[in-house]
């Protein structure tokens, strides 16, 4: 078998197949309780990772737009009186 990749070089979809894969493997109950123990932390990792970029991801977006409320808005400088 070969090691698992290192959770933070993943991207979203990666963390989130491998998180599904792992669920199924804790539902199936045929592992043995050291097996179970070690896909139940493997996949806190994979959640927070997927968590991570949903978070980042949501900066994102609001950034945006932000950026757009900016350019929309009339320019609030001095005033020419």
């Amino acid at each position: 078998m070969t090691a698992p990749a290192d959770i933070a070089t993943l991207s979203y979809e990666q963390a989130r197949d491998e998180l599904v894969r792992v669920v199924s493997a804790l539902e199936q109950g045929s592992s043995t309780l050291e097996e179970s123990l070690a896909l139940w932390e493997r996949g806190e990792e994979l959640a927070q990772r997927c968590e991570e970029w949903l978070i980042g991801a949501k900066a994102r977006l609001d950034a945006a737009r932000a950026r757009q409320l900016d350019s929309a808005s009339p320019s609030t400088g001095p005033s020419a009186e």
